[in-house]
């Protein structure tokens, strides 16, 4: 039974982005400039060349957010049943925080979160 629905659903699925994509060709404009094929960003002309390198401070300042929003995530369910756990949730919480608190401060040691 659910392997019928789950094919059901994947044929569905399937027809649904098919029918937009084949509607999108036969109704949609077709005009072709130079300048649309031409990246840019904001509207203003490009300058030189495109492949600039990026600082890697961008790419850590990133994970470090990933890192300590996904903590959040994981702090709500353990919020909602620490009555229920009593004692034991809230000595998982606090590890779970001491661990990320020596985390943040490897990174901070580490000169991570300085921007240069």
């Amino acid at each position: 039974m659910y392997f019928t629905l789950l094919i059901t659903v994947l044929l569905t699925a399937a027809v649904l982005v098919i029918g937009a994509y084949v509607v999108a060709k036969l109704i949609g404009p077709r005009s072709y400039n130079k300048v649309k094929g031409e990246p840019y960003e904001s509207g203003i002309p490009t300058r030189g060349s495109s492949w600039l390198p990026v600082s890697i401070g961008f790419y850590l300042v990133a994970i470090l957010f990933l890192m300590f929003d996904i903590e959040t995530v994981f702090l709500y369910p353990w919020a909602v049943v620490v009555k229920q756990f009593g004692s034991t949730a809230l000595v998982s919480i606090g590890f779970f925080l001491l661990v990320l608190v020596f985390g943040l401060a490897y990174a901070w040691r580490k000169g991570a979160l300085e921007w240069k």
